[in-house]
């Protein structure tokens, strides 16, 4: 039967790469489940992932759709089960579906890197500067719905803190790095507390200053979520009210993995941010 509740960003990635092999192999849905020996019905819950599907369907799907990536094909059984349930299901109640399915989607990556031009990014944020951009928002959010907000926001960063720690990179224009959210002690320690971050194996940070003779890209922030394979890295775009958008066609992929490739290019090498941040920190 199809979950009581609806598909996770998950389930739908794999439903729409599963989709992706079965048309690649010019298959049409029904005659995919003829193959299969599966109704039609089940094709299109499968690939819209209101169906649950096994790791040896999965196997199977691919065999039948002539998928020779094996990679490809134990990257896509790794993520079937069900629908998971993670700490952001607790949130289900009070944010808006694309948040989980944000935290979904850092949750499983093997890495991640971001771009911001105004913002320190949330998975670098301390709770007072969260805190403080958080009640300037239109239209404002009521107390219990703010707090809400900011318990998921410090949730998030403990992929930063698990055995091993999540690969993570970010990209920050100096713009953001000035915005002085809560007054000046708050962003000092903001910024003392990304340098502390930044003194961590698996986390980058690198401003893009000034005085830099070029910033690609339009400044909307975006995230680049890297899967086991390339063909399920995931783009995550904010949305003016709010939302979230997910990219991952093959198209999109390449354009901001570029995007991010020549950001870095104007950026401060790791050693030169910190540096930087230190002397800005030394102002406030």
């Amino acid at each position: 039967m199809p979950p009581s509740t609806p598909p996770s960003l998950r389930q739908r990635r794999l439903g729409a790469e599963l989709r992706k092999l079965r048309e690649q192999s010019d298959l049409t849905a029904t005659a995919a489940a003829e193959r299969l020996g599966l109704k039609q019905t089940q094709i299109s819950g499968i690939e819209t992932g209101r169906y649950a599907v096994s790791a040896d369907r999965v196997r199977t799907i691919a065999h039948t759709y002539n998928c020779l990536d094996m990679e490809l094909v134990e990257a896509l059984a790794a993520m079937t089960g069900g629908r998971t349930r993670g700490w952001w299901d607790e949130y289900r109640d009070y944010l808006p579906v694309g948040l989980i399915d944000l935290a979904e989607l850092e949750h499983h990556a093997t890495a991640l890197r971001v771009a911001l031009p105004l913002h320190i990014p949330a998975l670098l944020q301390t709770a007072d500067h969260a805190r403080a951009m958080l009640r300037d928002a239109v239209p404002p959010f009521r107390p219990y719905e703010l707090e809400h907000r900011l318990s998921y926001r410090i949730k998030r960063q403990e992929v930063l803190h698990r055995d091993g720690g999540l690969a993570y990179t970010a990209l920050i224009h100096e713009a953001a790095l000035r915005m002085q959210y809560g007054g000046s002690d708050v962003t000092r320690a903001q910024l003392l507390h990304i340098l502390g971050l930044s003194e961590r194996d698996n986390v980058t940070v690198r401003v893009i200053p000034f005085t830099s003779r070029g910033f690609p890209g339009s400044g909307q922030p975006f995230d680049y979520a890297i899967g086991p394979v390339p063909q399920l890295d995931t783009v995550q775009l904010d949305t003016q009210h709010g939302g979230c958008v997910f990219l991952d066609s093959e198209t999109y992929l390449s354009q901001y993995g570029i995007l991010l490739d020549r950001m870095e290019s104007c950026a401060l090498d790791p050693s030169a941010t910190r540096k930087f941040i230190e002397r800005l920190a030394r102002t406030l």
